[in-house]
């Protein structure tokens, strides 16, 4: 099953009351799909858009089955997003990495390398009429095989208004119950470009994420959009975060923040990349307890019709701990 015929599957089965499953997709679910696997900006005049980011059949999952579109008229900026995380201190991305480096080595992570994900995710719902925003966040757990059968469950986290702090503050992630998609993949239906369980080398990470879509000569936010990728289809190991935080200081490119707490409460340091064109920024969260990539922030910077610059419009985290999310 191609990647387009699983979107759609997914496009029918959140939605089964207003589209058939026989039924082509329509407008929104076209745009839903071009924003996921297209390779370039979307020219300016498309109306509709999904907030969210990352590759293969993951990010098809995960933005396809909340379907978080804004259909809105250009020009039409939207207020209310969450405010952004308050950082102290001062460091430099190396001293993150290093820091980082002795808590792996004291860390217990995972032993081996999993198929199997749980990610937090948050992307926004936009009311077009009354120009509001409701932040609606989702827990998916992701498992797959080596032959691309497996199984995807997203559960609806509770909505809340982006401007209430506390909510978009807080420390825990509460289930709503809502499962609105629970897909089973058959042999072949799951499709990406790593199948094999990686190494721990830095050769092998390298390998990895250039089968991700990262270039030879790559960029902080390049390296960073590849192992966004990786890390919605793999658990990885210690180790490997490790050299994949080695990558990325590598390249020379990132900001580092100093520390504060994420939206789920945990101690993490900041490293801000910037893509290309200058139009949005990725915080990559590194655990202060155990060293792990925990979680990605994007916010616009450049007004894009539908949120202005400086707005954050979706988030996602991982390791997640069962205290914190229930």
């Amino acid at each position: 099953m191609t990647q387009n015929a699983v979107l759609e599957r997914m496009l029918t089965d959140a939605d089964p009351a207003s589209t058939p499953r026989d039924a082509s997709p329509d407008v929104r679910a076209l745009a839903t799909r071009d924003r996921i696997l297209r390779t370039t900006r979307a020219p300016r005049r498309r109306r509709a858009r999904t907030l969210g980011w990352a590759g293969g059949l993951t990010a098809v999952a995960a933005s396809a089955a909340l379907a978080f579109a804004v259909f809105a008229p250009q020009g039409a900026a939207v207020a209310g997003t969450p405010s952004p995380l308050d950082f102290s201190g001062s460091s430099t991305v190396a001293q993150i990495v290093d820091e980082a480096g002795v808590a792996l080595a004291n860390s217990t992570g995972p032993s081996i390398p999993s198929r199997t994900v749980r990610t937090a995710s948050w992307g926004f719902s936009v009311e077009v009429d009354t120009k509001t925003t409701t932040v609606v966040p989702q827990l998916s757990t992701l498992t797959w095989e080596p032959d691309g059968s497996g199984r995807m469950t997203i559960i609806a986290g509770v909505p809340y208004d982006p401007e209430d702090a506390v909510a978009s503050n807080g420390a825990e992630v509460t289930s709503s119950g809502e499962v609105v998609t629970d897909l089973i993949m058959g042999e072949g239906d799951f499709e990406t470009p790593w199948k094999t369980v990686p190494g721990e080398t830095g050769e092998d990470m390298v390998a990895m994420l250039r089968a991700f879509g990262m270039p030879e000569d790559p960029t902080a936010f390049e390296v960073e959009t590849a192992m966004t990728t990786a890390l919605d289809q793999w658990t990885l190991t210690d180790a490997q975060h490790e050299e994949l935080l080695v990558l990325l200081a590598e390249t020379g490119g990132g900001e580092a923040l100093g520390t504060t707490t994420d939206r789920l409460g945990r101690p993490v340091a900041g490293i801000r990349v910037l893509s290309p064109d200058e139009a949005v920024s990725d915080l990559i969260l590194v655990s202060r307890e155990t060293g792990r990539i925990v979680g990605i922030e994007r916010t616009v910077l450049k007004d894009d019709g539908v949120f202005s610059a400086g707005a954050i419009i979706s988030y996602r985290m991982w390791d997640l701990d069962e205290d914190t999310v229930r």
